[in-house]
């Protein structure tokens, strides 16, 4: 692709083609605000080429900084020292590591020769960073170099793995000969693997200090981050979308990128991979990378203690196979697909692999959950301090990060992890410490309590006892600690003794997937121990795993959306396959994502207890009311962060909500919002006020159930087939009200006059299904195009927050027409939508002129729904559609106000219907000649 670069305002922007004028506007407006350091809040439609100004803007400045900071450093170098402007001017290109002011605070009255002495002394040790920086930066490039042209290198060092695996097969089996012989004359020993079990000597930070920390297991010293941009999106596609579109970029072949995904995605270790889950996969990739540190100290506490059986190790999983792996990695731009097989070649991981190559890559592009979890982000050796992050597709960024720091546990959970903790306490209790007994005897007492505020007892059923008092209690969480009885305990240390004694990955029922049943006292070869040993619940088979889906965490919950087939099993009703698909591991996990919600602050959450019919159905939810708390800490250490999207109307939630809860200053955010690339008269967006029999249309809860509401609705949608060649996309706001509205259709005989223009597709509920409607959509419209005949195309029934309204494009004819029946207010009448907004109340300012901030939270979340909907329609430079908004609410300017410029400027209200169907007919009439 031909490398056509454009300036701008004096900056470079290679692209791989000529740019639209508002992707030049867009690229020199996003490095203005990474030069800067700003808060960017960029809008740009979809079809518009936001991907590429993002790439293209982004990669510019960043080849322009990393120019500086080289020029920069070498002048350094050359001069040796480090030219003082009253201690106000060191050059910000250099990186974090080397920028430490020379003219640091000394003592008042301090003699002149020795405030001159250290600050030559600071002078020297800065060159002596800067000279080591400059050293690893030469060394990398030459190894890279080396490796892009040298492909010899890659299959020797395979080879040699795979002698050094055969090698290793060997002893083992020698080891496994050997411990079988002496194994029968040792005298009665705990069974073996049991030792994985116990909980090791646990030392709080009081005790031990932040040195102490073993849960990091680093090889060699650790590698300086280079100065990078963190791009993340919601779904992998998404994301694999991106990385082709570097790939196709003027950056393509120079620029260092790293994809990062989860292990369910990225292990290709057959064995781990079998268990489905991805709770289950992190569990048992972690027992087989268990900290050296962990294993030494065990050895050293347990001297006389019989030889342990070697614990099964992962083959893909060495030091100098990562570090191949790393360096191949960053040699190429390669999207997840990409980056498995090359570490299937390369018999190395990729899931550390691609860790192992962060600090020295450019663009790292991660899912959302990597980046806004601050636990992950730790664990995932992210670091953010100086850096740049884009979030696109970021009009859903205030929900994510309030789905992913919410948790919800069950009465059922809760009974499981009191009565595994339980036995497990019993069983070990003789060979625990007495720091570890304490900690397990509290969260015995914090289930315990939980259970009792529910109105249960963990001595019984939970499936069979019933609740004497039903319905929903929100409180506070200081209320609900006080109502709990557990205000005395101290949560953050729980929460922190859960984190690194892995007290729930100990107790636990076995993996699935390893097919066989727990024995003793020896393990399968290749199996680890811990897999064999479980605690089975005391009820026996009741709680057992059933076929109701558990609750999960906010976080695991948002895990689990981004796969495809596990978000199918949360929506669809059971079948019978359900039940072989793997439950989660330990429900400890889900009340320990439950503790560390309970130790946000007070004003910031609420605690949701929902009484129903049995225990095991009832449960405890914690409801976050300012996600801003934890997007604080990423806007305070990145040097920039752009929040990007198609549809970002309206900005105020973003501003207020999250940016300025935040502590980020007005002056700070910069808005940017381009028009569509698309000629005006291309779009015809349409407000229609009343139907053809002059029914106004006013699709509130009270009148939209109404035959005459939905005998209109289905006129309307008559009239406007008959003029509307190809496809038609309806979106209803429910499933339900679609389900309702298709029957009354079916009983009026409006539905048989629909299917003789248009064939009739409704959106499924299962998600497997959806990718099957679509082809049979496109498919009908594509050959009534060309067969001709009564039946002009298809039309299909979709709703709002559902399948079709995101990521699915109907460019071209696939939607010539989208249709939006009524407002999809959410519902008013939810306590945590009540809660959230009375809390905006009390928090916002309420502006002159302007609506509560409650009220505005429901107008925006109706309208971000509508936008993202009716988005769907225009894909590129050439297409055209019309967009009808069925309701006379539309009409009212702070509605109008919230719907993306390029359609609000266009936008036509008609108070009948006999000039809009007179205006669609006009113009599908002129758009459908051929040109």
């Amino acid at each position: 692709m031909a490398n056509k670069t454009q300036e701008v305002g004096g900056i470079h922007f290679p692209f791989p083609f000529t740019p639209y004028s508002i992707q030049k506007d867009f690229m020199a407006e996003l490095y203005q605000v990474l030069e800067a350091g700003k808060i960017g809040i960029f809008e740009s439609p979809t079809g518009t080429g936001k991907s590429l100004s993002l790439i293209c803007g982004a990669l510019s400045w960043l080849r322009d900084f990393e120019q500086k900071k080289h020029q920069e450093e070498a002048r350094l170098l050359e001069t040796g020292t480090v030219p003082l402007s009253d201690g106000q001017e060191q050059s910000p290109s250099l990186s974090s590591s080397c920028k430490e002011t020379p003219d640091t605070l000394r003592p008042v009255g301090e003699p002149d020769w020795v405030t001159q002495f250290v600050q030559k002394k600071e002078e020297r040790d800065l060159v002596d960073r800067l000279k080591e920086e400059q050293v690893r930066r030469k060394k990398r490039e030459e190894r890279l170099q080396q490796i892009r042209h040298n492909a010899q290198l890659k299959y020797a060092a395979k080879r040699m793995r795979q002698e050094e695996e055969e090698m290793e097969r060997v002893l083992r089996l020698s080891r496994e000969a050997l411990a079988a012989g002496a194994a029968a004359e040792l005298p009665e020993q705990p069974a073996c693997g049991e030792e994985d079990l116990v909980l090791a000597e646990y030392e709080s930070d009081e005790e031990k200090g932040a040195a102490g920390r073993v849960d990091q297991d680093e090889d060699g010293p650790e590698e300086e981050h280079v100065t990078k941009i963190y791009y993340c999106s919601r779904t992998h596609s998404q994301l694999a979308q991106f990385v082709h579109e570097v790939q196709r970029s003027p950056f393509g072949k120079d620029t260092r990128l790293v994809s990062l995904g989860s292990r369910q995605n990225l292990c290709i270790n057959e064995d781990v991979k079998t268990l489905g889950s991805a709770q289950l996969i992190n569990d048992r990739c972690m027992e087989m990378q268990r900290s050296k540190h962990e294993k030494s100290r065990a050895e050293e506490e347990k001297p006389k203690r019989r030889k342990q059986e070697r614990r099964a190790t992962c083959p893909f999983y060495g030091y100098e196979q990562l570090q191949l792996l790393r360096d191949q990695v960053l040699v190429g731009v390669k999207d997840i697909e990409q980056l498995v097989a090359l570490g299937k070649e390369a018999r190395a991981c990729p899931y550390y692999g691609s860790r192992s190559a962060i600090p020295a890559a450019q663009l790292v592009v991660l899912p959302y959950q990597m980046l806004l979890h601050a636990a992950t982000r730790q664990a995932a050796g992210i670091r953010l301090q100086g850096q740049v992050v884009l979030i696109d597709e970021a009009h859903n960024l205030i929900d994510t990060l309030t789905g992913i720091h919410s948790a919800e546990v069950s009465g059922s959970q809760l009974c499981q992890a009191h009565s595994q903790l339980l036995q497990y306490m019993e069983r070990y209790g003789k060979r625990l410490k007495a720091k570890n007994l304490m900690y397990i005897k509290q969260i015995l007492y914090l289930l315990e309590k939980f259970v009792t505020v529910l109105g249960g007892n963990t001595k019984q059923n939970p499936n069979t006892q019933s609740l004497s008092q039903t319905g929903t209690e929100l409180k506070t969480i200081n209320d609900f600690l006080f109502e709990s009885q557990i205000d005395n305990i101290n949560l953050f240390k729980v929460q922190r003794y859960c984190e690194r004694s892995m007290v729930s990955r100990k107790v636990r029922p076995p993996l699935p997937g390893s097919g066989r049943a727990p024995r003793r006292p020896s393990a399968a070869p290749g199996l680890s121990d811990t897999q064999l040993f479980g605690f089975t619940e005391r009820y026996g088979t009741v709680l057992a795993p059933s076929r109701e889906q558990p609750k999960l965490a906010g976080f695991q919950h948002f895990l689990q959306s981004l796969q495809p087939t596990v978000t199918q099993t949360s929506v669809t009703p059971v079948e019978e396959g359900e039940a072989r698909v793997p439950r989660l591991a330990s429900p400890l996990m889900h009340i320990e994502s439950f503790l560390a919600a309970l130790t946000t602050a007070n004003q910031d959450g609420r605690v949701i207890l929902s009484r129903q019919g049995s225990l095991s159905q009832s449960s405890l939810k914690f409801l976050l009311l300012n996600p801003a708390v934890h997007f604080a800490q990423v806007v305070k250490e990145c040097r920039a962060v752009v929040i990007a999207g198609g549809t970002m109307q309206p900005v105020s939630d973003f501003r207020e909500q999250l940016l300025a809860c935040a502590g980020v200053e007005a002056e700070r955010v910069v808005e940017f919002s381009c028009g569509h690339v698309i000629p005006p008269d291309n779009i015809l967006p349409l407000v229609i006020c009343s139907g053809p029999s002059s029914q106004q249309l006013e699709f509130t809860y009270q009148k939209r159930e109404l035959p005459q509401m939905m005998d209109e609705t289905g006129r309307i949608l008559c009239n406007l087939c008959t003029v509307v060649p190809g496809g038609v996309v309806c979106f209803f706001p429910s499933y339900e009200y679609q389900r309702q509205v298709y029957a009354h259709w079916d009983k009026s005989g409006l539905l048989a006059r629909l299917a003789v223009k248009k064939k009739i597709f409704q959106e499924p509920k299962r998600a497997n299904q959806v990718e099957q409607v679509l082809m049979e959509y496109s498919r009908c419209i594509k050959c009534c195009g060309q067969a001709g005949g009564t039946v002009t195309g298809a039309l299909l029934l979709s709703v709002v927050g559902g399948k079709m309204s995101e990521g699915i494009n109907f460019s071209d004819n696939l939607g010539r027409c989208v249709v939006m029946v009524g407002m999809p207010y959410p519902n008013i009448k939810s306590p945590e939508l009540q809660e959230k907004m009375a809390y905006l109340d009390q928090t916002l300012p309420r502006g002159p002129g302007q609506p509560p901030p409650g009220k505005a939270l429901v107008e925006n979340l109706c309208m971000k729904a509508v936008n993202q909907s009716i988005g769907r329609a225009i894909r590129h430079q050439k297409d055209f559609a019309s967009i009808v908004l069925l309701d006379q609410r539309y009409a009212r300017p702070p509605i109008l106000g919230k719907l993306p410029a390029w359609i609000r400027d266009r936008v036509e209200v008609k108070a009948t219907f006999g000039p809009a169907f007179a205006a669609m007919r006009k113009f599908h009439r002129e758009k459908s000649v051929p040109s």
